[in-house]
């Protein structure tokens, strides 16, 4: 509703510079008055006019505001200071007009600027997801549900790199390590994969441990190294035992990542993966277009002899860059013949923008319990499956330690000539996550006493030092599950259990998502569950408390129905509310809990979820001082008792949608 408003100002202002000046001015950035007598909304674009101009500030104001004071929803427009247009909102019509928008099931109107994909999680489909796959995660399925509460098409898509040197090395664990055939790693599979099993006999879990005593292998025996590579390049070519060893084992991973991450409430649409970026030839056409453009070269002198290499001296430099393999180049095919995973990812972002003339072929993987079906990519696929990839413009959840390579992927574009596909070629980035030093140890991490110093300890799954997503989560939801018990919010211990894994799951998305993307977090179990504060169990708290007055009032009124509240009121009734003893407080309230959709688009455009999870958290303190402040459900006056009740509705109602975008469910009682 606000955002509408906003936009509409903007508008105006555009059309009034144009009206009353002849001049050509982009949408001006607006901002809010030091206080709400001064207004709701802020413009400063007269003082930019003032140098085009040569006219003092104000006095531009001044010939603007009788051109700008024409807008529905606008009371007045006011100059203040030395030239900003105050705009003060008619508060009874704007209260209405949100109310309407919160009591409907509507969402945003779709979109007409093409798909958007969203390739998010893409954990390495070689052992158990971590605590920083889950920072990747919750960031990009809040970031979806942003987009399409904006009403954006996009399309969800999990990169596995199931012929990555990840993969190969579990291959090398388990035929050179534990002398294991095809058949015996099928049979371990079912043994581990089996309903009821506990985690710690789990496949992923059991991979976990064997990928670090491969990486202690490397580091002891250097010369096993060679094992890695003949491994890999047996899975590249898709030679023999080796090969299918590594399709079973990736298979058997990405279905415990996608019941991990389902446990979070993420879903995917497509499992994209890079065996059929090999098989179908994607990476061959991608070659035959790099060398084409001289995008690549061919080095026949020096470390890099008999590699196809990138030239970088022209590629941004921005991010860590992860491996030179020379000074201003990139090796993007070794010269065995096999590519870099640079190289696929090449082609694989080529794919998305529909630029190979090639497609995948597409078969149903998984389907959720809400029936949603994940796809993934094959050879020769279903005729009957949904059209993927042909994006508009294409998001990477990647940390920022990637952020070389994907500048490289970057420079690719631009190098064959995509530049507006390069453009929309979004890294989203983020930096990792670690543990506090009691988290760490409440999970059984070992410390050394300078480890106890630090800020955040960090995890290193080829060491084997970290922690598991699923005992993060579990441990989580006993924590919680205590909590629920302490409380007495129920007492049949399945509603405990489902209570407690709510709980778990706001405490852990709010606590990932609260800090900027582009801050390293220390993840920390009492700080995440607390019941006040900034965390996701206040935020649901917050909506509990506003539900538990509806269903006291609805004792004692059995027809009430929270969103009729607005329609029992009239005009003349909100506007005396607002303009009461207890107007600006109520306004503030109203205002504040209109500003979700402003909230949205500022995440979107900055790529950041943290505005969405901050939104929030205001609203809640905002709500709670409310709550404590009238007395709802003892008010004498049936009529000012209404218009508190559909306050109530209204912060319910945005909070609601809020945590909705955030991945959070809410409890019934708390």
């Amino acid at each position: 509703m606000l955002l509408e408003i906003q936009q509409k100002i903007q508008s105006k202002f555009v059309e009034a510079v144009r009206a009353a000046f002849n001049l050509e001015v982009s949408p001006p950035a607006l901002d809010a008055p030091p206080n709400l007598e001064m207004g709701d909304i802020s413009l400063a674009g007269c003082f930019e006019l003032a140098k085009q101009l040569h006219k003092a500030p104000r006095k531009i104001a001044e010939q603007l505001v009788p051109l700008v004071s024409t807008l529905e929803g606008v009371e007045r427009v006011t100059v203040a200071g030395a030239g900003y247009l105050n705009f003060h909102l008619d508060r009874a019509h704007t209260a209405a007009q949100l109310s309407a928008r919160r009591s409907s099931s509507s969402t945003a109107a779709r979109s007409t600027s093409g798909k958007i994909l969203v390739e998010h999680t893409s954990i390495n489909p070689n052992k158990a997801a971590h605590i920083g796959h889950l920072r990747n995660a919750v960031l990009g399925d809040t970031f979806v549900r942003l987009l399409r509460f904006n009403g954006e098409n996009v399309e969800v898509q999990n990169y596995v790199d199931n012929t990555g040197v990840q993969v190969a090395d579990v291959v090398v664990g388990f035929l050179h390590l534990e002398k294991k055939t095809l058949k015996d790693v099928e049979a371990l599979i079912q043994s581990t994969t089996a309903p009821g099993q506990p985690p710690a006999k789990r496949f992923d879990y059991y991979c976990w441990d064997l990928y670090a005593r491969v990486f202690q292998l490397y580091e002891e025996d250097k010369e096993t190294l060679k094992l890695r590579a003949q491994a890999l390049k047996d899975i590249e070519e898709g030679h023999g035992e080796t090969a299918v060893m590594a399709e079973l084992i990736s298979t058997a991973i990405v279905r415990t990542h996608l019941e991990t991450m389902l446990r979070l409430n993420i879903q995917y649409d497509l499992l994209a993966q890079e065996s059929e970026i090999l098989k179908l030839n994607f990476w061959k056409a991608a070659f035959e277009l790099l060398k084409k453009e001289k995008a690549i070269r061919f080095e026949d002198a020096g470390k890099s002899a008999g590699c196809w290499v990138m030239d970088l001296k022209e590629a941004p430099a921005e991010g860590e860059a992860e491996t030179t393999d020379i000074d201003d180049i990139k090796i993007i095919v070794r010269s065995n013949g096999t590519v870099t995973y640079v190289g696929k990812d090449i082609a694989y972002h080529l794919w998305k923008f529909a630029l190979l003339g090639k497609d995948f072929g597409y078969t149903p993987f998984h389907r959720y319990p809400d029936g949603h079906c994940v796809w993934r990519t094959t050879v020769d696929g279903q005729p009957d499956a949904p059209s993927f990839g042909h994006a508009s413009s294409a998001y990477a959840v990647i940390d920022t330690r990637q952020s070389y390579l994907q500048n490289i992927v970057k420079a690719a574009f631009h190098t064959l000539g995509y530049h507006e596909r390069a453009a929309n070629l979004h890294h989203f980035a983020y930096e990792v996550v670690g543990l506090t030093s009691r988290c760490a140890e409440e999970m059984g991490v070992v410390l050394s006493d300078e480890d106890r110093q630090r800020p955040y300890v960090e995890v290193s799954g080829r060491k084997g030092q970290g922690v598991k997503a699923d005992d993060l989560i579990d441990t989580l939801i006993a924590r919680a599950a205590e909590e629920v018990s302490s409380r007495d919010m129920a007492q049949d211990p399945a509603v405990v259990q489902d209570y407690a894994r709510k709980i778990a799951v706001a405490a852990l998305r709010y606590f990932l998502l609260k800090f900027s993307r582009r801050v390293i977090i220390a993840f920390d179990f009492k700080e995440a569950l607390a019941f006040e504060g900034e965390t996701g169990p206040y935020l649901q708290y917050s909506i509990v408390r506003a539900r538990n007055i509806f269903r006291k009032f609805s004792e004692s009124h059995p027809d009430f129905q929270p969103a009729q509240i607005s329609r029992a009121l009239t005009t003349e009734q909100l506007q005396g509310f607002f303009k009461g003893e207890d107007g600006p407080a109520f306004w503030e309230l109203t205002l504040l809990a209109g500003q979700l959709e402003t909230m949205v688009a500022q995440a979107i455009n900055s790529e950041e979820p943290a505005v969405v999870a901050k939104y929030a958290f205001r609203l809640g303190q905002a709500f709670n001082n409310f709550y404590h402040h009238f007395h709802i459900l003892n008010e004498p006056d049936a009529s000012r008792q209404q218009f508190l009740l559909y306050l109530v509705h209204l912060t319910e109602r945005t909070l609601t949608l809020a945590t909705e975008h955030m991945g959070i469910e809410i409890p019934d009682r708390m």
